[in-house]
């Protein structure tokens, strides 16, 4: 079998996305658009983990998923401009460069190629160069520039940084100090800010990507896991066992939803109590989940165990 040949058989996963008028990567000879881009190809298969790799993963889960108004600057691996990600932007923007020279790149926005890191690579390198004033709508593997494999975030961002996440009240960061907000723009702040749950990021020692969210008649902690999802779930299985599976008297454990690929256990509040209330709790149990886990290797789950692992699985949500 030839070289060409064997490329062509390769699975479409594995087919890099490129743009759709560049030769197809599979060795063809055909146009992307015409080979393994036809009918959306690998651009429309669907990347159920994109932030893989990434130490700052769980927290881009959080800003992607369910964080209403916060910011962080990237941590890239080499450019002149900073850049910082942004959970919305005005209209749903890919990205923005203010009239003040910051840029921004949104992350909950509608992917285009299947792959919300490909997408999230073409808005940081279009933020890189764009003027001021000037805003990306969407972006997708047919912007990729001509002779080209997109790059994905993992490919710009330092895999070992962790995200310094700066929570905001409202929206009024998307203009410059001074400048007040007008046309559709201004609509989308008032809307923007009318939809806003207060949300504040728990910031004690070993608690990571854990956000407080006050729901209006209750309040709830989302804590995006990097566990995998069969393990995570054996272990709040053992505690749950044990009766250790809520924060304290004035908690219980909600269930739990995917995003991305990993896992998001959510726990019932009293809202009455402050968010910092919680953050010597949350260190509690992330100190039990830890030890669950790690008990995982040396015994696996007992028939009570088993029991309370089938009912979490049971107790699936959703936020939306």
């Amino acid at each position: 079998m030839n070289e060409r040949t064997e490329a062509q058989q390769r699975p479409a996963s594995e087919i890099p996305v490129v743009g759709r008028r560049q030769p197809c990567p599979c060795g063809s000879g055909k146009r992307y658009k015409a080979c393994h881009g036809a009918s959306g190809g690998q651009s429309k298969i669907k990347v159920t983990r994109p932030f893989e790799g990434l130490a700052a993963e769980c927290e881009l889960v959080a800003l992607r998923e369910f964080v209403p108004s916060a910011t962080a600057v990237l941590p890239r691996r080499s450019g002149e401009r900073e850049i910082e990600l942004a959970t919305v932007l005005p209209m749903a923007a890919a990205a923005l460069v203010r009239t003040d020279g910051k840029a921004f790149v949104g992350l909950q926005v509608q992917t285009r190629s299947g792959d919300i890191s490909r997408d999230l690579a073409r808005a940081v390198e279009w933020a890189e160069t764009a003027e001021p004033g000037n805003s990306l709508s969407a972006v997708g593997p047919e912007d990729a520039p001509e002779g080209t494999v997109p790059n994905r975030l993992q490919d710009l961002m330092d895999p070992d940084a962790p995200l310094d996440v700066r929570i905001h009240e409202d929206f009024s960061w998307w203009m410059p100090e001074g400048v007040e907000a007008s046309g559709e723009v201004a609509m989308s702040l008032e809307r923007a800010n009318a939809a806003i749950m207060p949300t504040r990021r728990l910031e004690a020692e070993g608690v990571h990507a854990a956000y407080w969210v006050d729901a209006t008649d209750r309040a709830h902690l989302r804590w995006v896991r990097p566990e995998p999802e069969e393990k995570l779930i054996s272990a709040l299985a053992r505690l749950s066992a044990r009766g250790e599976l809520a924060l304290d008297e004035d908690s219980r454990y909600a269930g739990s939803f995917r995003a991305h690929g990993l896992l998001v256990p959510v726990w019932d509040l009293d809202r009455e109590k402050h968010h910092r209330e919680w953050e010597e709790p949350a260190a509690a149990l992330g100190g039990r989940l830890d030890e669950a886990l790690a008990s995982l290797d040396e015994r696996g789950l007992d028939a009570s165990e088993r029991r309370a692992r089938d009912g979490l699985r049971g107790r699936q949500i959703t936020i939306r």
